[in-house]
C-alpha cells in the first residue's frame, strides 16, 4: 500500500490547524484549529503503524488512542478557562486577553504629621 493519500492529508489538515491557530482571534475557533493538528497527528501514527511493521503491534493505534484522551482533557480545560474569560470580560477574543498581571497599586497611608517609634513622620 502507498502511504501517500493519508500523509498528504494529515499534512493539509496540520497546516490548516497552524494557519487557524495563528490566524484566528476567537479563543473557542483557535481551540478547534488545536483539535485539527491533533487529529492530523492520529491521521500520521495510525498510517505509520499499518505500513510499517514496528516491534510492537499496534503501537501507531494506542499512541492514537493516548492523543485523543488528551484531546479530550484539553478541550475541557479549555472551554472552562474560555466560559470563565467570556465571563469576566464578555468576550472571547484573544487579542484582548491580558498575559501578564498587572501592577498592584499600593495606596498613600494617611499622615498625621505625629512622629512614630523611628522617628518617620506619619
Amino acid at each position: 500500500m502507498r502511504p501517500v493519500i493519508p500523509y498528504v492529508t494529515a499534512a493539509l489538515l496540520f497546516g490548516l490547524g497552524v494557519y487557524g491557530v495563528l490566524r484566528r482571534r476567537n479563543a473557542v475557533l483557535v481551540l478547534m484549529a488545536v483539535e485539527l493538528m491533533l487529529n492530523a497527528v492520529n491521521l500520521v501514527l495510525v498510517t505509520a503503524d499499518t505500513t510499517v511493521k514496528a516491534a510492537l503491534p499496534h503501537s501507531g493505534q494506542v499512541f492514537a488512542l493516548f492523543v485523543i484522551v488528551l484531546a479530550a482533557a484539553e478541550i475541557g480545560v479549555g472551554l472552562a478557562i474560555v466560559l470563565q474569560l467570556y465571563r469576566l470580560r464578555a468576550s472571547v477574543t484573544v487579542d484582548d486577553v491580558p498575559l501578564a498581571e498587572p501592577a498592584p497599586m499600593v495606596a498613600a497611608a494617611p499622615t498625621s504629621g505625629r512622629p512614630d517609634a523611628e522617628g518617620a513622620v506619619r
